[in-house]
């Protein structure tokens, strides 16, 4: 097969409109409702919370912004209200999951909570429950979780939670990337007592930007919508009594949510279509694609990828830049990613452990072997290798977009196969 540069870049993951966003949008612009309440944010509401099977959503402008509401309030519930000036959660150690976007445990640092960090099982590429486990021994008094689900596969969350019960800590689900992924046929974004949800532009559906926060307890929706809006108290004037945030969606983008989510489960079957593909297409490579979890449905919305080690040529990172020594018969994900960009493709690195980062690295890391403290290579104390870093380290996220024809994607594919060479 010949290969060009793309002339229209393939994109890693974007939004894919349909026409009915505007008609709620133009309904916003019409009834003058611009700003932070109206029809639209009424509707993303009640169709997120339906949807992810639980009783009440909170519309917010993006997904940190629900993990921050949801954090503090869960700091606050077991904790008490904290002084001004003072988290909900200070000095409080919180188990993070390891592997994921920042966004999931910046919150917890908002609220001057210490993360803990869990690491990942190999097998979902998600937080490990024996770890977690593990985790509840060394500090038996931590009374909060923080898990995400990666890439739109899932973990077992539902075991996640048994060990939170267990325990008596509470659970905050970030399910930012798992809209519309099941655990034994419950929706991700119905385990934890406080869960998220993002709209960021290049989830499975989007409003440009926007989250939401999903609960079955009235009483933290109200909470949520209160803080959202600046805590503002119910009097004649200004009254304020605990600090707000500036966090409520906008009936405009709300509009755009609401349009999309008709099209879910065709995005869905879009991305599923996807890694299927990669995985015919890689059938007779040396490596693996995202695991799927039995009695798991996952959203497809990111392909990721690793390579087997034997089949890893030198490949060396630090901080901010990456180099790879070129081997006949092996490659390395900066090869590929970089090869890929070379074709007007984007791809991605697996998400760095938080354990890895820079201003993180210092935090204690607990695997299923035991605690340790967290290393800036791939490995910790013993020589074994912890889950999250060997993927990062082995591992990428693919071109995704569900607008990539089948015939863009078997030129990925040749292009992938091609750095095996």
């Amino acid at each position: 097969m010949k290969m060009e540069k793309f002339e229209n870049r393939i994109w890693l993951a974007s939004p894919t409109m349909h026409g009915d966003e505007m008609k709620y949008v133009q309904q916003a612009y019409e009834t003058n409702w611009m700003s932070t309440v109206g029809e639209n944010i009424n509707e993303v509401e009640r169709i997120a919370a339906q949807k992810a099977q639980m009783q009440y959503g909170v519309a917010l402008s993006c997904g940190t912004a629900a993990l921050h509401l949801a954090v503090r309030h869960a700091g606050e519930t077991l904790y008490g209200k904290a002084p001004i000036g003072q988290g909900a959660l200070a000095g409080k150690r919180v188990f993070c999951s390891d592997m994921t976007f920042d966004a999931t445990v910046n919150p917890v640092v908002y609220e001057g909570g210490i993360p803990v960090f869990i690491d990942t099982e190999a097998e979902s590429w998600n937080m490990d429950p024996v770890a977690l486990e593990k985790a509840f021994e060394f500090y038996p008094d931590v009374k909060l979780v923080v898990s995400a689900e990666l890439y739109g596969f899932p973990g077992r969350m539902d075991l996640i939670k048994e060990i939170c019960q267990k325990h008596g800590a509470l659970l905050v689900e970030d399910a930012a990337e798992a809209m519309g992924a099941t655990v034994c046929g419950k929706q991700c974004g119905s385990f934890g007592d406080y869960s998220a949800i993002s709209y960021n532009g290049n989830k499975i559906i989007t409003g440009s930007a926007g989250g939401c926060l999903l609960t079955n307890d009235i009483e933290v929706a109200n909470k949520a919508r209160k803080w959202s809006t600046q805590a503002r108290e119910n009097a004649p004037w200004y009254q304020h009594e605990e600090v707000g945030y500036n966090y409520r969606m906008s009936n405009v983008i709300a509009g755009v949510v609401r349009g999309q989510y008709n099209y879910l489960e065709e995005h869905i079957a879009q991305k599923k279509a996807i890694y299927e593909r990669y995985c015919e297409g890689f059938k007779d490579l040396p490596v693996q694609m995202n695991p799927i979890v039995k009695d798991t449905e996952p959203n497809y919305w990111l392909s990721g990828m690793i390579i087997d080690r034997d089949y890893m040529c030198k490949q060396v990172r630090d901080d901010s830049t990456a180099l790879y020594i070129a081997e006949t018969g092996k490659t390395c994900p900066t090869e590929i990613l970089e090869t890929l960009a070379s074709y007007n493709a984007e791809g991605r690195p697996i998400w760095k452990p938080m354990h890895m980062q820079p201003m993180y690295r210092m935090h204690e890391f607990i695997t299923r072997s035991g605690s340790a403290r967290a290393k800036t290579n791939a490995y910790i104390a013993g020589g074994a290798p912890d889950v999250g870093a060997d993927i990062f380290e082995r591992g990428l996220c693919l071109p995704s977009d569900n607008k990539m024809t089948p015939e863009q994607q078997a030129i990925i594919i040749e292009i992938i196969k091609g750095c095996f060479q």
